[in-house]
């Protein structure tokens, strides 16, 4: 279980990020069209997982067009933001802000990829939604950099993130 805290008060997550070093878990979440995407269809490519609460909180806002900034830039590289956002909210706040460079998926359904991630945050106001993280993994799906935010309103370290790749 990680600490984290929300405005200063703590809150925490289901359990830890996973290790650098080891393989990311299968996942099964939902694309803007309702399809299923899954980690194979990424496959051969590095992924940058940028994990958060809610689409419509500013500092998720922000981490999203900041990556979708980045990503344009990345060669052999899917900048997957992932949320318990309804795939509809995910695609009306891309589709508003003209951003193409970032895949969405949520996590609406079960919540299933927070829980197997270590997350889900399990107290507190945002109880249920993700944790803000982020999550790069090489082309074999070796996690190679994990970020756990410690302040939910805080940016996560995009300099950080994206210099292991």
């Amino acid at each position: 279980m990680a600490s984290i805290t929300l405005g200063g008060n703590p809150i925490h997550t289901s359990g830890e990020l996973p290790k650098v070093g080891t393989q990311l878990a299968d996942f099964k979440l939902i694309q803007n069209d309702l399809s299923v995407a899954s980690l194979s269809d990424f496959a051969g490519k590095k992924l940058v997982l940028n994990i958060f609460p809610s689409i419509d909180t500013g500092t998720c806002a922000a981490s999203v067009r900041k990556f979708n900034e980045s990503a344009g830039k990345l060669e052999n590289t899917a900048v997957i933001c992932v949320s318990r956002d309804l795939p509809f909210a995910q695609k009306r706040f891309c589709g508003a802000e003209g951003l193409e460079n970032v895949i969405n998926l949520s996590d609406f359904n079960s919540g299933e990829f927070g829980k197997t991630n270590g997350l889900e945050i399990v107290d507190g106001p945002l109880a249920g939604l993700h944790s803000r993280a982020l999550i790069v993994v090489d082309t074999n799906g070796t996690i190679i950099y994990t970020e756990q935010v410690p302040e939910i309103a805080d940016e996560p370290n995009y300099d950080a993130a994206l210099a292991v790749l």
